[in-house]
Formats: C-alpha cells, sequence, structure tokens
C-alpha cells in the first residue's frame, strides 16, 4: 500500500500556478466564494435562533478568522495555492458558545448546524472548485 504520490513535473506545474493571470485567478476566486457563501447560507438557516447573535457571525473570509471565532472549515483551491484559501467560521465575542451548540456540552444536547451543512455540499464545492480550477489550468497551458 502506497503512503505517497509523487507528481510528475510539481516544479513546472507550481511555476505555472504561481504565474497564473489575475483574471484566472479571480475565476478560482468566484467559485471558492460562491461554494463558502453556499456553505454559510445553510448554516445560518439551520441554526438555532434565540438572539440571533450565532446566526449573524456565521461567515466567511480570506486569510485569519475574526478574533474570538473558531474556524469551522476550509475551501481551499488546491494545496499548491496556499492564496486561494477560504476559511468559513462562526462566533465572536457575543455568540462564543457557537462550539457548544454545534458538538453540544455534558448539560446541553447538540444542535449542529455548519457540519450538516458543509457535508450537504461539500461535493457541490468540491466540483466546482475543481472545474475552476481546470479551465484556469487549461488557460494557463493554451497560454504557454
Amino acid at each position: 500500500m502506497a503512503t505517497g504520490a509523487r507528481i510528475i513535473g510539481l516544479e513546472k506545474l507550481q511555476k505555472k500556478l504561481n504565474a497564473m493571470p489575475k483574471s484566472v485567478k479571480q475565476e478560482i476566486r468566484k467559485a471558492l466564494e460562491q461554494s463558502a457563501e453556499e456553505i454559510v447560507t445553510l448554516a445560518k438557516s439551520l441554526v438555532p435562533v434565540d438572539k440571533g447573535d450565532l446566526r449573524d457571525s456565521i461567515g466567511w473570509t480570506y486569510g485569519d478568522v475574526p478574533k474570538g471565532s473558531i474556524a469551522l472549515g476550509s475551501v481551499r483551491a488546491s494545496e499548491l495555492t496556499g492564496d486561494l484559501t477560504i476559511t468559513v467560521y462562526a462566533g465572536n465575542s457575543k455568540a462564543f458558545y457557537a462550539r457548544w451548540q454545534e458538538f453540544g456540552t455534558q448539560k446541553m444536547h447538540a444542535q449542529p448546524f455548519f457540519y450538516p451543512a458543509y457535508r450537504a455540499l461539500r461535493r457541490r464545492a468540491k466540483g466546482r472548485v475543481t472545474r475552476a480550477t481546470n479551465k484556469a489550468a487549461k488557460k494557463v497551458a493554451a497560454s504557454r
């Protein structure tokens, strides 16, 4: 059983990815953003609402999550393109209980909202990002 994989021409691929025109990266960003927005929208519809603080704290961002939030997942174009990573998060100083709501505590039953949304949409998100990445790679390859 193989424990790893070797990519032939990895350096050449990395150079092409680094040289991607801004317009090509924008196509991938658009797919990432659309996927993240779908996950956030579904998670917001599933979260139990008392005052709405937790619902309002669910979002996505490029880079680090806001202070007081927990990162619940990330969507990335590939391992090679670190700058094309979106992180989906929940919680802030008002809604510090996001993790408790998702996973429960000894005294409180879990009422998951993020992982059901993620599981329901991950195939669609991955397919969208893969198609955008392949389309971008074809444009880069055709222009070289």
